[in-house]
């Protein structure tokens, strides 16, 4: 699955949209480091990332390889500033037609049109790819993300009020969100 796209960010600088090649994995490492620093919202804290750059190569080659899922990479001035992906829940015929999507943002760069520009792009080629339904995770207290989820039209269809259990907060409540992807 292939995506190119060159936009122009709020603060009028050019910021291009591509699949991660495997010559990025060392910027992906790095921006997957800085942005899980940067906020409790994610996943996993950066001492918890278990790939290493040539894990990371490996991972971005198979993605750009895949015919079903995706891994963009937004890049300024020749830096990786955040990524975004669509990957498959399963190849069994029952949630087959089910992706997840990720994705994170630098700090530096929020506010400035990536997040969105990121999440049209998955949400296209997850179309692209034929699935019927992409899925996300998103802690409730995150509301910057949650109200471009909606704009985008993911809904809410549960939450998990232990989700997650935040080094910093304690817990942190889920919410599961869907978007039905009309063919």
């Amino acid at each position: 699955m292939e995506y190119h796209q060159v936009i122009i960010l709020k603060n009028g600088i050019e910021c291009c949209l591509r699949n991660g090649m495997e010559s990025d994995g060392q910027a992906v490492l790095d921006n997957f480091n800085l942005t899980h620093s940067e906020t409790d919202y994610l996943l996993t804290y950066p001492d918890e990332n278990s790939f290493d750059v040539i894990q990371e190569s490996h991972f971005l080659k198979e993605k750009s390889e895949s015919k079903n899922e995706i891994e963009i990479v937004a890049v300024v001035d020749n830096v990786v500033v955040g990524t975004a992906g669509i990957e498959s829940i399963g190849s069994k015929y029952k949630v087959r037609h089910r992706a997840e999507f990720g994705i994170s943002v630098a700090r530096e760069f929020w506010g400035m049109g990536i997040g969105q520009a990121l999440t049209t792009a998955c949400i296209e080629c997850a179309k692209a790819a034929g699935y019927i339904q992409l899925e996300l995770n998103v802690v409730a207290e995150n509301k910057r993300a949650i109200s471009m989820y909606k704009k985008n039209g993911f809904v809410e269809y549960g939450r998990n009020p232990k989700g997650f259990n935040s080094r910093i907060t304690g817990f942190q409540e889920i919410i599961y969100m869907r978007l039905e992807l009309i063919r």
